[in-house]
């Protein structure tokens, strides 16, 4: 490909990405939705962020964890239990972050 190719590439899928991402911004009313799908757009976050983590917990190399040695299962147990008891983010990412190092570091898992 030439730089031009390259170049006009780039541009391209910059203004396809910010046409797309826009779309809801660009229009000076608000556009009309079914209240199904405003109802069914309230969960689209947690649905996202669940399709990201829950892989990374129970999978590895593309499989899933085959032993109960694993740091990350302990980790989320614990954070589970932390934000359960107190409702805080930050001491949930905390204690998360302690039990998975300490058992990381201290027992090679």
């Amino acid at each position: 490909m030439s730089a031009w190719e390259t170049l006009l590439g780039i541009v391209g899928m910059g203004l396809i990405t910010a046409l797309t991402r826009g779309f809801f911004l660009f229009p000076k009313r608000e556009i009309p939705l079914p209240d199904w799908a405003r109802q069914g757009l309230r969960y689209a976050p947690l649905a996202a962020l669940a399709a990201v983590v829950v892989p990374e917990i129970v999978m590895t190399q593309g499989h899933l964890i085959s032993t109960w040695k694993d740091a990350r299962l302990f980790a989320v147990a614990v954070s589970t239990a932390y934000f359960f008891w107190r409702r805080g983010i930050l001491g949930t990412i905390v204690s998360g972050t302690a039990v998975m190092l300490t058992l990381r570091l201290g027992l090679g898992w």
